[in-house]
C-alpha cells in the first residue's frame, strides 16, 4: 500500500479504500496537516477523523514533543518532522 502525501494534506488514494488505518498511519496524517499549523477542526476534517480521536492523538502527540501547542494551533515539531521522514522512508521500504 503505497501512500503519497500531497502538499500538507492526505492522498485521496489512501481513503478510496475500506481498509482501517494504524496508528502509524494516523499519527502521519496528523503530523501532515499539522506542518503549517492548524487547528483542532483543520486536522479533524483534513486527516478524517473525529474530535475525540484527534484529542487523544493531539495529547499523546504533544506529550512526546512531535507537535507544539500554541493556544488553539498545533504546530509539528523538528521531532514530529523527524517521525515524518522516517515514515515516509518505511512506506518506500514496503512499496
Amino acid at each position: 500500500m503505497s501512500q503519497v502525501f500531497i502538499r500538507e494534506g492526505i492522498s485521496a488514494e489512501r481513503f478510496n479504500h475500506k481498509e482501517r488505518r494504524g496508528k502509524f498511519e494516523i499519527i502521519a496524517d496528523v503530523l501532515s496537516v499539522a506542518r503549517k499549523g492548524a487547528k483542532k477542526t483543520q486536522i479533524v476534517y483534513n486527516a478524517n477523523l473525529n474530535f475525540k480521536i484527534v484529542s487523544e492523538y493531539l495529547s499523546f502527540l504533544v506529550a512526546k514533543g512531535f507537535i507544539g501547542n500554541t493556544g488553539r494551533n498545533y504546530t509539528t515539531t523538528e521531532n514530529g518532522e523527524n517521525f515524518l521522514r522516517i515514515y515516509k522512508e518505511m512506506e518506500e521500504l514496503f512499496a
